[in-house]
């Protein structure tokens, strides 16, 4: 089915924006008129197009000034780190809790069946003697070895996919999600041994297979603040 014309254009200048070195963040974009004449093609075809790209982020338009690109660049390639704030020797990891589950909500979010299973894992990784991230993990009971189901086999459970499944869960696809939050479930105040109303980085991620497309894990962190730092930079800056 082709593509309706308005569209074609859409993707022509999507391309040119954050492909070409013609535009920089904040540059003033062509003139309705301007892209008419370009594409010849009607001027509302072209609204209709330009309409879009702001909708989508990469464009901002100003009554009476026009349309310009975006500060905020969409799509643009970055290296993020997390960045540690103490010696990592000094880092070690407490297991709490090993335990099979079935709540039907985790179940969803898993893309398991509703008579399936999944392991709760809960870890607390400290800096020497502080607590500084309390960390639970949701993980399908088929990627969970039986045969041996002592909770200190799992301070990394990474190394136990790469051992025991032959999964990179480094290269794997996943999604993350970092908020500050003040709402803190007791068990985590308690084992973090947090202040009053003292807010920690809250971290949601998800994992899949690159491969399998299974859901690998869900991980719920709670990061005390002062132990989250990151870095951002443009990913051709060595």
């Amino acid at each position: 089915m082709k593509k309706p014309k308005y569209e074609m254009i859409k993707d022509a200048l999507r391309k040119e924006i954050t492909s070409s070195h013609h535009f920089n963040p904040g540059d003033k974009f062509y003139t309705e008129a301007e892209l008419a004449k370009k594409f010849n093609v009607s001027s509302i075809t072209v609204i209709r197009s330009l309409n879009e790209l702001v909708n989508e982020g990469y464009l901002v338009r100003f009554q009476g000034k026009g349309t310009f690109i975006s500060r905020a660049r969409k799509d643009q390639p970055i290296k993020f780190s997390d960045e540690e704030v103490f010696p990592i020797k000094n880092d070690h990891v407490k297991v709490l809790t090993l335990e099979p589950g079935n709540n039907p909500e985790i179940l969803k979010k898993l893309n398991l069946a509703k008579d399936d299973t999944y392991y709760i894992i809960e870890r607390v990784r400290y800096n020497v003697d502080d607590p500084y991230i309390f960390q639970k993990s949701y993980i399908p009971s088929a990627y969970i070895d039986k045969s041996d189901l002592n909770p200190v086999y799992y301070t990394s459970i990474y190394r136990r996919f790469h051992e025991d499944f032959n999964i990179d869960m480094s290269q794997q696809y996943f999604r993350e999600t970092n908020d500050v939050r003040l709402d803190i479930p007791e068990k985590v105040h308690q084992e973090l041994e947090l202040n009053p109303h003292e807010p920690c980085v809250y971290q949601n991620r998800l994992t899949v297979g690159r491969d399998s497309g299974n859901t690998l894990e869900i991980v719920h962190s709670y990061k005390k603040w002062n132990y989250f730092k990151i870095k951002i930079q443009s990913n051709d800056w060595e």
